[in-house]
């Protein structure tokens, strides 16, 4: 498979939030306004790269026995670059976003990607796989984002004076609470859900299963198998 390919392929078919339903607490829980969705997509996008590329690098000397810890380390590693960058250059946001930048480290994509992907595959391979994860991952959550700050507040905020406010004086608040969250993902899921059937019927093809790539099968799990 071609770098292309793999760069892509995070990006719709095998997207972290739409497709495979993987980092639901981070997902659910910052994606009140589009400025959080997009600090902690570019958080993880950033912990994603760099994991996949020193896993990758590291893949055949590091040995099977203790090959989680020796991810969880270097994932660590960069959740705490991360995690200070953010307090010096972007106050605001590292305090919005609170405990969800160090919880980075046990994101279940990150670490799955790093057993699934790049301990398996090359570093160009890899530091793609780990751009297109990156990629889906921020553009789920901007989605979301957008669609909860939207109808919860009225507005669609980002940085400095990038801002709509007062868009609409009909504010749901619910939007913006938790139940909202599910509600939202919920939503937004089904309307995909309706559209690839709609598109499998059009092309005479039988409706497309759920991919088998999501936490239920997750290769960590099931090495206590």
């Amino acid at each position: 498979m071609s770098v292309f390919s793999e760069l892509t392929r995070g990006i719709i078919k095998e997207n972290p939030i739409f497709r495979l339903v993987l980092g639901m607490c981070p997902t659910l829980a910052v994606t009140t306004s589009l400025q959080n969705a997009l600090g902690m997509g570019a958080a993880a996008t950033f912990v994603l790269l760099c994991s996949n590329v020193v896993i990758s690098s590291l893949r055949k000397v590091i040995p099977a026995a203790v090959r989680i810890p020796c991810y969880i380390v270097v994932i660590a590693a960069f959740v705490q670059i991360v995690d200070l960058l953010m307090q010096a250059y972007t106050p605001a946001l590292a305090e919005s976003l609170g405990i969800f930048i160090p919880l980075i480290v046990v994101n279940c994509i990150i670490l799955g990607r790093a057993e699934a992907y790049a301990s398996k595959n090359g570093v160009a391979a890899s530091a793609a796989d780990g751009i297109g994860m990156g990629i889906g991952f921020t553009l789920a959550l901007a989605i979301i984002g957008s669609a909860r700050e939207f109808f919860g507040n009225g507005s669609i905020t980002l940085w400095g004076d990038l801002a709509l406010t007062n868009i609409h004086g009909n504010a749901m608040v619910l939007a913006i609470l938790p139940a909202g969250g599910f509600i939202t993902l919920g939503l937004i899921l089904a309307l995909m859900n309706h559209l690839q059937a709609v598109s499998a019927r059009r092309a005479g093809a039988p409706a497309p299963l759920p991919l088998e790539l999501d936490c239920r099968h997750c290769a960590l799990c099931k090495m206590g198998e």
